[in-house]
C-alpha cells in the first residue's frame, strides 16, 4: 500500500518541479523549424534553433548518443572537437560534412547571461548511409529436433538495416505458420537482429539459405547464400562409442587387475629397497696374526 502511494505521488512531484522552475527562471520561446533532419553522409546540412523573450541571450548545443553526452557549443562558441567542422550562425548549427558518428540528438539551449529565462529545443538527425553486403553465421548442418540459430548482420547502414531470409532464392514470411509453403516449420525471424532461429529444426528445413539487408536508403545488399543440411540424429555412432569406452576401460581393469595378482608390485616395491650394511667388531688376536680392526660387508 506504502508503495503504491509512493509511486501515484512521483508524477505530482515530478510536475511540481517544473512548475517551480519555470517560475524561479521564466520560460523563452524555443524551437526549430525543422526538428527531424535526413542527409546523406558527407554533405552539410543546418540544424536550425530560433528564440524569442531573451534579452542577453547565450546559446549552448549538446549532442547526445548512444556512447553519451557532448558540449557542440558552449557560451555562443563551438567547443575545440567541433571547430573545425562546425560553424555557429545565430543560434543555428551548421555541417560542413556530416558523418555517421553524427548520428543522435542535438539539444539547442538559450538562456539569458542573467541566469532568469531559459528555454531548449530537441533536434533529430539521421545520417543516412547506405547498408554494405551482409555477412551470415549459417551452420552447415544441423541435427534435427534441436535448435539451429542463423544470424545476418550488417554495420554500416544508416538508419539500422532490417534483415529479410530467403531459402532456395524464396524469401521467408515473417509467420510461417500464415504461409501454405512454410507451414511445416517451426521459426522466428528478427528483422531488426538478423537472427532466423529454428526451434525445432525439422527435416523439411534444409536448404540454401542468404539474407538482405536494406534500410530505405542506397540499394538492398544480398549476402552470400550458404548450405544448412538438417541431419538425424546418430544414434548408432554413440552407442558404438560408448561400447569402445567400456571395453577399453575393462581391458584397464582386468591389466591392473592381472599384474596385482602375479605379484608384478610387490616384486617393483622389492626391488627398489636398500641394501643392507654388515659391522663386525674387532676380534683379539696374537701379534703375530694379522690385524683387522673392521671389516665391511656390503
Amino acid at each position: 500500500m506504502g508503495s503504491e502511494t509512493r509511486a501515484g505521488r512521483t508524477p505530482w512531484l515530478l510536475f511540481t518541479l517544473v512548475i517551480l522552475r519555470s517560475l524561479a527562471l521564466g520560460w523563452g520561446d524555443v524551437h526549430s523549424a525543422n526538428p527531424k533532419i535526413e542527409v546523406a553522409e558527407n554533405n552539410p546540412v543546418t540544424l536550425s534553433c530560433s528564440f524569442s523573450g531573451f534579452s542577453s541571450p547565450r546559446v549552448e548545443w549538446k549532442f547526445t548518443n548512444r556512447t553519451g553526452t557532448t558540449l557542440v557549443c558552449h557560451d555562443s562558441k563551438i567547443t575545440a572537437s567541433f571547430e573545425d567542422r562546425v560553424t555557429l550562425s545565430g543560434a543555428d548549427l551548421h555541417f560542413k560534412s556530416v558523418t555517421r558518428n553524427d548520428n543522435g540528438t542535438y539539444t539547442c539551449m538559450v538562456t539569458d547571461h542573467d541566469g532568469n529565462t531559459y528555454g531548449e529545443v530537441n533536434v533529430y538527425l539521421t545520417v543516412l548511409v547506405p547498408p554494405s553486403k551482409p555477412t551470415v553465421s549459417i551452420p552447415s548442418s544441423a541435427t534435427i529436433g534441436s535448435r539451429a540459430v542463423l544470424i545476418c548482420s550488417e554495420n554500416d547502414g544508416s538508419p539500422p538495416s532490417k534483415y529479410y531470409w530467403f531459402k532456395n532464392g524464396v524469401p521467408l514470411p515473417l509467420e510461417p505458420k500464415n504461409n501454405r509453403a512454410f507451414s511445416n516449420s517451426s521459426y522466428t525471424l528478427n528483422e531488426h537482429t538478423g537472427e532466423l532461429i529454428f526451434d525445432p529444426l525439422t527435416a523439411t528445413d534444409s536448404g540454401d539459405y542468404s539474407c538482405q539487408a536494406q534500410n530505405g536508403f542506397g540499394s538492398p545488399m544480398k549476402s552470400d547464400v550458404v548450405h544448412m543440411e538438417a541431419v538425424e540424429l546418430n544414434v548408432g555412432g554413440i552407442v558404438a562409442a560408448v561400447l569402445v569406452t567400456l571395453i577399453l576401460l575393462g581391458l584397464l581393469i582386468f591389466g591392473i587387475w592381472f599384474a596385482h595378482s602375479r605379484g608384478y608390485f610387490d616384486k617393483a616395491k622389492k626391488g627398489t629397497s636398500s641394501k643392507k650394511v654388515i659391522y663386525n667388531q674387532p676380534s683379539t688376536r696374537s701379534e703375530g696374526d694379522f690385524k683387522q680392526t673392521s671389516s665391511f660387508l656390503v
